[in-house]
This record gives C-alpha cells, structure tokens and sequence, in this order.
C-alpha cells in the first residue's frame, strides 16, 4: 500500500512539474513565483506583528496633548456632521497643490459691500427690493452682506445666542434680512456671498469678549486691545480650538440655513503681530518648539508660526464648508500681501497656492492714482487673476469723506484695463454719500459697466 501510495504521489508531481514547465513565464517558473509570494506575506505579517507591538510601547510613553483652556465648547443645533474637530492644523505639512490657469470663460467680479451702515435699506423689505433693482439697472453681478460686525451677528444665531449675544437686527416686520437679500438678489440674477467683517476681532466690552475672556489673546505688555478703523477692539485668540470652533459654527449656519453663493473673509480674518502672548499660546508654542514667544513680535520664525496656525485653521475652514455646501464660493478680501502676512499674520497667497481660495478681492483704499495702479500691479495679483477670479476693492466714499465720480472712473479703468474685476465699499457711497447728484453717479456706474455680466456658482 505504500509503495502504490509512494508511486502515485510520484506521478502527481511528475504531472505538475511537467505542467508548471509548460507554464513558465519569461525566465522565471510559475512555481518559483508561488514560492516567492508566500514567503513575502509571512514577512509582512510577521513585520506587522512586531510594529504593532513597538507601536503601543511608544503610545505609553508619548505625552499627553496640550489640553485647552477650561470652557463651555458652542455647538449650533445644526447637525453633529457640522461640528468641527478642535484639532490645531500643522500647515508645514500642507503642501501647494499645482495649480492651473483658469479654463473657465473669465467672470469679472462686480460687487458692492453691504454694511451697518446701509441698515436703514436692508430693514425693509421694499428698501432691499429697490436697492436690489438699482444694482441690476447699473449692471453689479455680486453683493457681499455683512453678517459678523461689532461681535454680533447679522442673521438669528443658536451659536450666537449660546455665546451670550443678543440679536437686534431683524428688520422693520420682523423679517430675516438676510433671507430676504438674497431672494430679491438671486431675483435679478445677482450673487450674495455673506462677508465675516470683523473675523477674529471683537470689541473688549462685547458680550463675547465679557463671557469669554479666556478666549482673547493679548499683547507682550499684558493689553488686550489694538486701534484701527473700528475703534478700540480685542482679538479673538486664533490659535484655540473653542475659538476656531465658534467660529467656524458660526459659518456653518450661514452656509447651511440660506440659500448663499458663498461666504467672504476679510483682512480681519488674521491676527496683529503685536498679539499671541496669552498664556495659552505661550504654552502651545513652548510644546511644539521648545522656547518661548520672542519679545520681539516681529521674529520671522514667530511669525511664521502663528501665520501657519492660522493657515491651519482656514485649510479646516474650507473643508467644512465645502462639505456642507461643495459649489459654495470661498472668497477672501485681504490687504496687499506684504502688509497682510508682516503686519497680519494672513497669509494668502499661501492660501491660494492651496487652492482653497476660490476668488480673492484685494482692498486698494487709495486716493492718488499711481500708488493705486502701483498696488494693482503687485506680484501677487498678476499670479492670483492666472488661477482665480481677482477683484479690487475700491472706496466708493464714507459719510464725512466722499470720493468722486471722477476718481472711481480712472480707478475703474486702470483695474479693467488689468483683466481684474472691483467691489465697492461701500452700498450707500455709491450714490447717497456724494457731491454729485444720484442721477450723476448712477449715470456713471452704468458708462463704466454698459453690459451684465452674469456670474454663476463654481
């Protein structure tokens, strides 16, 4: 029986080699290939077993993270898919995607900046219906409604109310005001891209500031606050988790409860030089470098780093918003670039070079004409307009300080005549607030845009 079992087993081999022989494959035999195969699958899984085993040795002696400061997290009654991670983004890691020229046919930016000084329009229903007319007969394409200013919001906020905010801005019947913009606008055929002002910065005796103290950042000195164009005002610390937080649930309203275009942040989406010795970032920069804060604020690798951090945060920013709302536009209102990123801690042309900007309007606030076609002409905006729709923000003029039709025409001009798009800041010194009459202005605005120009959602 052994020998008949002995004498088949050689016969079946006989036949495989025979087979595995009329098989073979170039210079190598199909038996050697399985023979190869199994000796590398027992490796890997004998690899695997012995990092793994490494792996939970070093979890156990790895530190704990930095935990954040002690407060209540805001959540929007939104949905949980709406709420963001508090993680702090290393934007090291993030790298420039290749960008490519637009294939799109060119949409010129047309747009107009709506504040709280055009409140007195947007509170009634017939004002918006007017205002909304006046801007199609003239042939604007894209308005840009305040609706974060002062440390309030625009629109009836669960993350705003939650914060301790009240909400004073419903209009003269009751009306959502920004509702009922964008339905009027979307009627003529207009955008509305609500605009976050105030980004980061907030006054020091807002409720938010007064309710969340551990949320501001200060100063070397200890001081909470910076001057500018908006008065006395304290900032929002950038670098923590609950403020990023907060934030962003407040965009995620925006986006998700109206039917907007897109949403806007400005030169206040940032952080003054001056700001970041809280004791929270302190501590955060202490963790991940090993030193402290320079005292001097402008340090380049402290700037970087906290120009990084908030970096992070709109790479996350766009993330979130893109997966509530894919087509929504992300635009960016900055100062030029070599201010922004030295003075602001913004770096947007890094942001760009992301491709998390999908239109970028550049605030030009000047009044002699060479300085403005200087700033126009900037790096920048000549690699920017090549990947995405670039517009110039010009002043229209201010309640004390009008500009002149003449000086918004040659403006105008030197910014089309550079295939750039413009936005006017902002509603009301269109035609309100001026030496010349409104017919003359709005006679103006139409020389300079005799033809619509439609834009529609990405």
């Amino acid at each position: 029986m052994a020998n008949q079992f002995h004498n088949q087993s050689l016969q079946v081999r006989a036949r495989l080699a025979n087979l595995f022989r009329k098989l073979s494959w170039g210079k190598f035999r199909i038996y050697r290939l399985l023979k190869r195969c199994l000796l590398l699958v027992f490796a890997i899984s004998f690899s695997t077993v012995l990092l793994l085993d490494n792996y939970k040795s070093a979890i156990a002696q790895f530190p704990a993270p930095f935990p954040p400061a002690p407060a209540t997290i805001i959540q929007p009654d939104i949905t949980e898919s709406d709420i963001i991670e508090s993680d702090i983004i290393e934007s090291d890691l993030i790298e420039p995607k290749i960008l490519q020229p637009r294939q799109l046919p060119r949409q010129e930016i047309r747009g107009v900046w709506m504040t709280g000084n055009d409140f007195n329009v947007l509170k009634t229903e017939s004002g918006v219906k007017d205002a909304v007319k006046q801007l199609r007969r003239v042939n604007f394409n894209t308005i840009y409604p305040v609706v974060w200013n002062s440390g309030y919001t625009k629109f009836p906020s669960v993350t705003a109310k939650r914060a301790g905010i009240p909400f004073f801005f419903r209009g003269s019947n009751g009306q959502d005001i920004l509702a009922n913009l964008i339905k009027q606008a979307h009627r003529q055929g207009l955008l509305v891209i609500p605009w976050f002002e105030f980004g980061f910065m907030t006054p020091e005796t807002s409720e938010l500031a007064v309710n969340h103290p551990q949320w501001l950042t200060q100063k070397r000195d200890g001081s909470r606050t910076s001057n500018g164009a908006a008065g006395e005002v304290a900032w929002l610390n950038p670098f923590h988790p609950q403020v990023q937080q907060f934030i962003q649930n407040l965009v995620l309203e925006v986006v998700s409860q109206y039917d907007v275009d897109g949403i806007q942040f400005d030169d206040h989406m940032s952080l003054p030089r001056d700001f970041g010795y809280d004791k929270y970032t302190v501590a955060l920069y202490r963790q991940e470098t090993g030193n402290r804060p320079p005292s001097n604020a402008a340090d380049a690798r402290w700037v970087k780093w906290r120009a990084d951090k908030i970096t992070g945060f709109m790479v996350q920013l766009n993330k979130a918003v893109k997966a509530r709302k894919s087509y929504a536009i992300f635009s960016v209102s900055p100062n030029y670039y070599n201010h922004a990123y030295k003075l602001q801690l913004q770096d947007w042309l890094h942001w760009v070079r992301l491709s998390i900007v999908d239109e970028l309007v550049m605030q030009v606030y000047r009044n002699n004409l060479g300085s403005f076609i200087q700033k126009i002409n900037l790096p920048e905006i000549i690699e920017t307009k090549k990947y995405i729709p670039t517009g110039i923000g010009i002043m229209a003029g201010l309640r004390n300080r009008p500009v002149s039709m003449q000086q918004i025409q040659s403006q105008v001009r030197a910014v089309q005549q550079q295939d750039l798009g413009v936005t006017f800041f902002y509603y009301e010194s269109l035609w309100n607030y001026a030496q010349e009459s409104v017919k003359s202005r709005q006679s103006g605005f139409k020389n300079l845009f005799p033809r619509f120009a439609r834009r529609s959602r990405i």
